[in-house]
């Protein structure tokens, strides 16, 4: 069952398919038309109706999880398609690039072998795109907006084709027609996109439910995240006086110590890659030496935001799929850390609040979550730890950004600092502690956000204020809570998945060392915390 439907998704979407690591579908882009979808749904419902036939009782512990993640997975599938349904309205979902980027960036197999595929993809680009413009009705600004913005990395893609090997022309023509053509017809339709891009207190908790698969509600993450910040704030306050020297009760003492902080921490746009590689080679080094986790010894790179990826985060981690079986070969695929400096575009103080926010300090604490320990490390265990298909296809979000949330505060908690300033752990431990209250206001924004109780004045504010961001920051994260839904509390509802876990082990064995109790946690690979607690017997 479980093999039927990973054939079943990854021929319904071959562009995912590449990313994960199955290439049997290389030369395709999907089909998203409403005829397409409508019989994908229908064998979708056909395996759940079989899954739900197995007997789970006959199962072992270990298929038992197997066979619940992969419900929740299918019936996530058929909740997106029938119910959110962005091929009919996002855009984005529409992305002619991507797929040729996945094929340029990995050497998953011979140049000659990608070029084809890559060339394929092209000459179907111009069907794929008309499809688009047959099926989307009424769209969000915000979303077009979005779209027209990556539409113009397009051509960067296409330089990045060249080394594979010579591309036909006329396709490559063709495809840059149709990206043009898709283009001005964005543009034309922009003044009468008026969709709203909030989901609704329904869909948007029916949403939450089946993406975070952790049986909470809407409500109890909020009432969590409120409290949990509460916290938060009091513990910056306590590192900021400590800072500054001064009394916790002292007025705006936090953001007088963040702005003391920005300034003496200061970077230009062409500092922001170099300074993350700086801050990889210190955690590195820090991870190594104190033993904290198992390090795999895959390659990463450092490199900069393709544009057809711009516009909802500041930094990716552009892992080697779950079923890549060449990252497992000899010297292993790269893991490229993607960041995105403030555009050449943008104004003077838009590029100034950004760069106040993403100081030397902050950034390390980004290259923690992203890279060392967070995402690289977690992303190299899951792909070469002994588990099932269904677990490395069905990778949990909840898991992987929790895990690397709970990297930054066990980095701090262990002394980790960006240099040897005296008051250089008080530094990155505000910085740390400020990601911690962005983390919980993700979860609020975007619970209040799709339930529809605030708007953009009132989110900005209450972003700067509880969270002390900058206004590009602020602003930024208003967009990317409008764009993605339910991706932003992953983040919180992680962190405290993976801190009780860990917390538990290290109960249950306080003789254990750092690197015994991490190397547990990451050894079922990206598995929803729930469904972790329950075959470690927690």
């Amino acid at each position: 069952m479980s093999e039927e439907i990973i054939a079943t998704s990854m021929a319904f979407d071959p562009v995912r398919a590449t990313f994960i690591g199955v290439h049997d579908h290389d030369d395709r882009l999907p089909d998203f038309t409403p005829a397409a979808v409508d019989d994908h749904v229908r064998r979708l419902d056909t395996l759940v109706a079989r899954l739900d036939g197995i007997d789970d009782v006959a199962l072992s512990p270990t298929d038992g999880v197997d066979l619940e993640v992969l419900r929740a997975r299918v019936a996530a599938s058929v909740f997106d398609l029938k119910d959110i349904a962005r091929f009919r309205w996002d855009p984005l979902t529409w992305d002619p690039a991507s797929g040729l980027h996945a094929l340029a960036i990995r050497d998953f197999a011979p140049a000659q072998e990608r070029c084809l595929s890559a060339e394929r993809r092209l000459d179907d680009l111009p069907r794929f795109l008309a499809d688009a413009r047959v099926t989307l009705g009424e769209m969000s600004a915000i979303h077009v907006e979005t779209a027209i913005d990556r539409l113009e990395g397009f051509d960067a893609v296409l330089d990045g084709l060249h080394p594979l090997g010579p591309l036909d022309a006329a396709s490559v023509d063709a495809a840059r027609d149709a990206v043009d053509q898709h283009g001005r017809w964005l543009t034309d339709q922009l003044p009468h996109a008026r969709r709203d891009p909030r989901l609704g207190v329904r869909l948007y908790s029916a949403a939450l439910w089946h993406h975070l698969d952790e049986e909470v509600a809407p409500v109890q993450v909020l009432e969590w995240a409120e409290a949990h910040l509460d916290v938060v704030n009091a513990r910056m306050r306590e590192v900021a006086a400590e800072y500054l020297d001064d009394s916790v009760r002292s007025p705006d003492v936090v953001r007088r110590a963040l702005a003391d902080m920005a300034d003496r921490a200061a970077v230009v746009p062409t500092m922001v890659l170099p300074t993350v590689a700086q801050a990889l080679e210190r955690t590195t080094a820090f991870v190594r030496d104190r033993d904290l986790v198992s390090l795999v010894g895959e390659p990463i790179e450092i490199v900069p935001m393709p544009r057809i990826h711009h516009g909802v985060a500041p930094a990716y981690c552009d892992a080697p799929g779950a079923l890549e079986s060449a990252a497992l070969e000899s010297g292993g695929l790269p893991t490229f850390v993607a960041v995105a400096p403030p555009p050449a575009g943008w104004s003077e103080d838009r590029i100034r609040s950004f760069l106040r926010e993403y100081n030397t300090d902050l950034l390390h604490d980004l290259t923690i979550h992203e890279a060392m320990p967070g995402h690289v490390v977690q992303l190299a265990h899951a792909r070469r730890v002994p588990t099932s298909r269904v677990r490395r296809m069905t990778s949990s979000g909840v898991f992987v950004e929790g895990w690397a949330v709970y990297a930054e505060e066990m980095m701090v908690e262990r002394g980790y600092r960006p240099d040897d300033e005296p008051r250089a752990h008080l530094r990155i431990h505000l910085q740390q502690l400020k990601m911690q209250a962005r983390m919980t206001l993700n979860a609020i924004l975007d619970a209040r956000v799709h339930g529809g109780d605030i708007d953009e004045p009132e989110a900005i504010s209450l972003l700067r204020r509880r969270g002390f961001q900058e206004e590009q920051e602020a602003v930024g994260k208003w967009r990317r809570a409008l764009l993605t839904a339910v991706q932003l509390p992953t983040y919180f509802v992680g962190w405290r998945g993976v801190r009780s876990l860990i917390d538990d082990v290290r109960f249950l064995h306080p003789d254990w060392s750092d690197r015994q109790v991490h190397d547990l946690i990451l050894s079922e690979g990206s598995l929803g915390p729930r469904h972790l607690r329950a075959l470690l017997g927690l």
